[in-house]
């Protein structure tokens, strides 16, 4: 429950600093999401190793994770990862488990740092994977080097 409250209280100290919005977060659904793949928009699972583990990834995405176990980040090295993903003013999508910390990033891209073209997936891979939605296996040579995370 602690990490949960660290990530709200997170969560709320970035929407609190964001400065006035450039644009909006388009919040997408799994229909959405699969037509912003077909596009060829670069889709980011923000999640933990541990939960890419648990229960897989949507093939093709880039797993980078924003938020360690403790509720902790470091944006810069983050944004760096992002940066040769989906360099700003480029179309994205951030995907979580339930589309919580995925919003508050994606909401930091856009109004703090001015990002366009960002988008949410609203409900996250729960929803994805409940709707019966593939996944593929998570892999170690699919996370970039920006988190690095131990299990514990």
């Amino acid at each position: 429950m602690n990490t949960i409250r660290r990530l709200l209280i997170g969560a709320a100290l970035l929407l609190a600093t964001s400065a006035s919005a450039v644009a909006d977060v388009a919040e997408v659904d799994n229909d959405a999401l699969k037509q912003l793949i077909e596009q060829g928009v670069p889709v980011i699972d923000v999640r933990r190793v541990d939960e890419w583990e648990a229960t897989g990834v949507i093939d093709g995405v880039h797993t980078l994770t924003f938020f360690d176990k403790q509720g902790s980040y470091d944006a810069k090295k983050w944004l760096a990862e992002l940066d040769k993903i989906a360099p700003k003013g480029t179309p994205v999508v951030l995907i979580c488990e339930a589309g919580v910390r995925s919003k508050t990033i994606a909401k930091f891209l856009d109004k703090r740092l001015g990002y366009s073209g960002v988008h949410n997936h609203t409900r996250g891979m729960s929803n994805w994977i409940g709707k019966g939605q593939p996944v593929v296996k998570y892999t170690p040579e699919q996370a970039p080097t920006a988190k690095s995370e131990t299990k514990p």
